[in-house]
């Protein structure tokens, strides 16, 4: 089990566990998921961490199928610019692996933005914590678990 799933099942929080034999060449670990999963791209969701000016680490969940709006997030987060964070240092504070970061379960409490697209779903499929594992939750389950605000980040 991932830290994911454990917060999961202390919280007796409705999900559902996927697995997939992972391809280490693959280009994107998220469209990958959707492609082996058979599950439609746009409920498919990546988490990536970006710095703020400050290098304060923050947590944006965004659909595979587009990408992270830089700006908007800033925006969402109240800072004055956000870049991408280092790879180590968002692993180091998350304790996954990048490729398998999931919101859940991270070694830090650090802020979470979801993309508000996630609310037109049901549920939403993000990493469960590892490369080839991925967890289906309502987005709503998961704001509230990760203390995330909904926010316009993600970009087609």
């Amino acid at each position: 089990m991932t830290p994911a799933i454990d917060l999961l099942k202390k919280n007796r929080a409705e999900h559902h566990v996927l697995s997939y034999e992972h391809d280490p060449k693959a280009p994107s670990y998220g469209l990958e998921a959707a492609e082996k999963l058979n599950l439609d791209p746009a409920r498919v969701f990546k988490t990536l961490l970006a710095a703020s000016e400050k290098g304060e680490l923050l947590v944006a969940v965004v659909p595979v199928v587009g990408s992270l709006d830089l700006k908007a997030l800033a925006h969402a987060a109240g800072v004055k610019k956000a870049d991408m964070a280092d790879p180590n240092a968002a692993q180091r504070a998350t304790g996954y692996l990048v490729g398998g970061i999931s919101p859940l379960g991270q070694k830090k409490r650090l802020r979470t933005f979801i993309d508000e697209s996630a609310q037109g779903f049901p549920t939403i499929h993000v990493s469960a914590g590892r490369r080839g594992l991925e967890v289906e939750l309502s987005a709503e389950t998961l704001a509230g678990l990760t203390s995330a605000k909904f926010a316009p980040i993600g970009r087609p």
